[in-house]
């Protein structure tokens, strides 16, 4: 029964096991898996933007590309090569690090909700940035969306390896730079199109002819509050994705009443959506996995503050 997040890295792990048939599929395996990187920008498309929010549309491009950059750099330099260690190794740890970054991912989600509902968001945002220059606000936004791809692209990674952990491993670490180069070129470049669509608003209204125009006005009014919504629902898919990842390692340690539970509830939605089961399931999952995520970073948040209070330290600003 897989979390949101791994039931839409289905096509991923299946990316993954056509590359490990031979060093020379993989080429082929990466042109078939950039149509299956939906699945991931479904989550990261949702948590990204909310990152360059606030930022001038100048910075907005070369933000992403930093984001970008480092998320490569999680894959390749730290995940892949911990990946195959573990693998060979300690194949029983891969689960147990998984599940602590759903529940940093967990944290975040219900720090920023609790913050709302408390009232003292805006300021705490407010007073991250007091007396930082831009280059130091950027770069606070930067390591913090980092840190976060750092979880989601653990997810991944794991995800491909179960696929292909019985290949030699050049094999193996061929089908991990393949999916980690596709996915990352998917994410990145919708999530900049996404951030860029007021711009292209702004570019086809200028334009002669009615047509161009009308569309063009009727994007830039629109991204701002497509912008503000895709803030929010970041916020919820780190809830989904971190408790989805909970929920998934409690089944692998066959702690199943939880996992059960969601099943149960996945199964409710799907009757209701009786003209699209397979959406249904697939909502009644992610509502069940934030649920999980809310619980358990919500706990967090409420501790962690208090303990980071009583050793004398201040939270890191996300």
């Amino acid at each position: 029964m897989p979390s949101g997040l791994v039931a839409l890295l289905d096509d991923v792990a299946a990316i993954a096991r056509l590359a490990a048939a031979s060093v020379d599929d993989v080429a082929a395996a990466s042109l078939k898996a950039s149509s299956k990187a939906v699945g991931v920008v479904v989550d990261d498309a949702a948590v990204t933007p909310k990152y360059v929010s606030g930022l001038t549309p100048a910075r907005e491009l070369p933000i992403i590309w930093r984001i970008a950059k480092g998320s490569l750099r999680n894959k390749l330099l730290f995940l892949l090569p911990a990946a195959l260690l573990f693998s060979a190794f300690l194949p029983w740890i891969i689960t147990p690090i998984l599940m602590l970054g759903g529940l940093y991912l967990a944290f975040e989600g219900a720090e920023k909700i609790l913050g709302v509902l408390l009232g003292h968001d805006a300021h705490a945002e407010e007073a991250a940035v007091e007396g930082q220059t831009a280059e130091m606000v950027e770069n606070t936004k930067v390591a913090g969306a980092v840190r976060t791809d750092l979880i989601l692209s653990a997810e991944i990674m794991a995800i491909a390896l179960s696929e292909v952990s019985d290949q030699p491993i050049l094999t193996q670490a061929a089908a991990l730079v393949a999916v980690s180069l596709l996915i990352t070129a998917g994410v990145y470049g919708i999530v900049g199109l996404i951030v860029k669509m007021d711009d292209i608003g702004l570019h086809l209204a200028q334009r002669p002819g009615a047509t161009p125009r009308a569309v063009g006005r009727g994007l830039v009014a629109a991204m701002p509050v497509v912008l503000g919504a895709l803030a929010k629902i970041g916020t919820v898919a780190m809830l989904w994705v971190g408790g989805g990842i909970l929920v998934h390692g409690l089944e692998e340690f066959h702690l199943t009443a939880i996992p059960h539970a969601a099943e149960a509830l996945a199964a409710v939605f799907a009757r209701l959506v009786s003209f699209a089961p397979g959406v249904g399931h697939w909502f009644g999952f992610a509502f069940a996995s934030a649920l999980v995520g809310l619980v358990a970073g919500g706990i967090l948040a409420l501790i962690v503050p208090r303990l980071l209070a009583l050793f004398g330290r201040k939270p890191v600003a996300h």
